[in-house]
């Protein structure tokens, strides 16, 4: 049984990722529109709004499309992470349409503003803002992101950022002349699917239930009137919001968030750091059996680090091979160094030249016989980068063991770093997984930084677009707690903190607001003179709309589970944990809090 690797597999497989998430793209925007389109369905075949559904799934995609041809056109790299992007716009799009055909709906119900321009204007005075509040904090969650150390990061930020700024844009012009139009056609009592007029006469109300449904509005056969509340919105108002404000389940969900943040806390304090170099691949690649060969037969022994004498010195003169020599045994002297096992051409060449009786302090006798030492030992040779009588650069190999856990990586790298500069010689250590170690060094100042720094930047705006600056406590309120919850539950569900995660817990900042700026707004501008009625009225409003625009993110992300790779899994769970605490503060805690204060 034979397992292989290269020291370009790592890469190559990890590339190939993307290319494995493509078909996923397409499930993803046949379930959004197919719930989409349920959430908009009407018994009546003139109030059926499944062509605003699909325009809204169309305008998501749209402004996916605009963002990448937009940073492609510039240069901006694609990066892995990126193929996440379109998953995560797709449900954000989908949940402003939500909100756009509620306040839509709501203002329909007024009835004493009848023509268009007065019922956009209203339509748009209520969701406008919160469309804009939210976007404006994902947006800036994103925006932030930028400042990482980490190119993947930034690139994945960037991508998002930018679609998020053109869903916007969609959303309140091409979604807001879509809801126009569609208005227009139910005005002229015009059938969802073919726009032709619906009239009623005498044969046709004879005809079956079902036809009279399909084509002239309803079973009795009589013309369509104006469709009631949401059954959903119903529930609502009379069912949820006076259930949630009763004194016994108020302390129920105190104490619920209780067990909460308590389980939120400990699993904070149990986080782990790094990346199993194994998940950068995907799940049927051959390294991963490569990876559990060598875990299994020779963990003893950690990577084989290169040692690069980076400058041209002089290795005839003797004063150089003993600055050299010395650098290799302080080197060697490391804990995590086992010096027997050093690869050194320079050490061979000295042995070779003792056999020899050669004069190696004299430079062309140290040129001329190198040849001699690589029919010897032909690996040599690869060893050396000289040009006819000069030595650009060399190299030799130390050995490492004992590297097995995160820990030990970020020691390991820093010892060889700091050996090799204290070095009189210009050194460089290198290995390939180098790379991922130098995660370690940065991942937990990093994350904490943006997460800080974007936690800030929301209370900013909440302020200046929220008109209560209580509401903008209990937004920010929202967004520590949340970020708690997704830190602390996603160690229970093995994901570590890498630059991955560091994404999604950056992401989870906007998506906090989200769902508790709706409800705090709603509650913070409400007539209604006692707090569990605000409560109540907020959730009539905005509770069900919130709720699809949960289940629509969700949708958007659940194909994500079934990837075969680490990297889209671990966004999946994350994104998951982050909709659900959202929605769980959006709809239980905060309506709860905002009644006690």
């Amino acid at each position: 049984q034979v397992t292989y690797f290269t020291s370009l597999s790592r890469q190559l497989e990890f590339e190939g990722n993307t290319k494995s998430v493509i078909p996923l793209v397409s499930i993803t925007y046949f379930l959004t529109i197919t719930f989409s389109v349920i959430s908009c369905l009407r018994l009546s075949c003139i109030r059926n709004n499944v062509w605003l559904a699909c325009c809204g799934v169309i305008s998501a995609g749209l402004a996916v499309l605009s963002s990448f041809g937009l940073l492609l056109f510039c240069g901006v790299p694609f990066v892995v992470t990126v193929a996440n992007a379109p998953f995560l716009i797709l449900g954000v799009g989908v949940d402003d349409m939500f909100i756009m055909i509620a306040s839509w709906e709501q203002s329909l119900r007024k009835k004493d503003k009848p023509d268009v321009k007065s019922l956009l204007a209203e339509t748009y005075s209520e969701a406008a803002l919160s469309v804009t509040i939210t976007t404006l904090t994902d947006v800036l969650a994103f925006f932030i992101g930028t400042w990482t150390a980490f190119p993947s990061v930034r690139s994945f930020c960037l991508y998002t950022g930018t679609a998020f700024v053109f869903c916007y844009i969609y959303t309140m012009t091409f979604l807001g002349a879509i809801i126009v139009l569609n208005h227009k056609r139910e005005q002229g009592n015009r059938h969802w699917l073919t726009c032709m007029p619906v009239g009623v006469d005498k044969g046709q109300a004879e005809k079956s239930c079902l036809y009279n449904a399909c084509c002239i509005g309803n079973c009795s056969g009589q013309s369509s009137q104006p469709e009631s509340e949401h059954p959903m919105t119903m529930f609502f108002t009379k069912y949820y919001g006076p259930f949630l404000t009763n004194k016994w389940i108020k302390s129920l969900v105190v104490l619920l968030y209780g067990t909460y943040l308590a389980g939120s806390i400990y699993g904070c304090t149990q986080i782990r750091e790094g990346i199993d170099l194994r998940n950068l691949a995907n799940d049927d690649s051959y390294v991963i059996p490569y990876y559990d060969d060598d875990d299994e037969y020779f963990s003893a022994y950690g990577p084989r680090v290169m040692v690069v004498v980076t400058e041209s010195v002089d290795y005839w003169n003797e004063t150089v091979r003993l600055g050299i020599e010395k650098c290799t045994q302080d080197l060697e002297g490391i804990s995590y160094v086992d010096k027997n096992l050093s690869h050194s051409w320079l050490r061979a060449y000295i042995e070779y030249a003792k056999q020899q009786s050669l004069n190696i302090n004299d430079k062309g006798i140290f040129i001329s016989n190198l040849t001699g030492l690589f029919q010897y030992v032909h690996t040599f040779e690869w060893d050396i980068n000289k040009t006819h009588d000069k030595i650009e650069a060399s190299r030799f190999f130390i050995q490492t063991v004992n590297v097995t856990s995160a820990i030990d990586e970020k020691n390991l790298v820093n010892q060889l770093r700091d050996t090799a500069k204290q070095c009189s010689i210009p050194l460089m250590v290198y290995h390939p997984a180098f790379i991922y170690y130098d995660q370690y060094l940065v991942i937990v100042q990093n994350t904490i930084q943006n997460v800080i720094i974007a936690a800030g930047a929301m209370l900013v705006v909440s302020l200046l677009l929220i008109p209560n600056p209580l509401c903008c406590l209990w937004v920010t309120f929202a967004i520590a707690s949340v970020i708690v919850g997704v830190a602390g539950f996603m160690t229970f569900w093995n994901v570590n903190l890498d630059s991955i995660s560091m994404i999604n817990l950056v992401i989870c900042i906007g998506f906090s607001v989200d769902f508790s700026a709706h409800i705090s707004y709603a509650f913070v501008v409400s007539r209604e003179s006692s707090a569990n009625d605000r409560a109540v009225e907020a959730l009539s409003l905005l509770g069900y709309p919130v709720l699809q625009g949960a289940v629509s993110t969700i949708l958007g992300v659940v194909v994500l589970a079934a990837a075969k790779t680490y990297i889209f899994r671990t966004f999946f769970k994350i994104m998951f944990l982050v909709i659900l605490f959202g929605a769980l503060h959006g709809l239980v805690f905060i309506p709860v809090f905002l009644t006690f204060f």
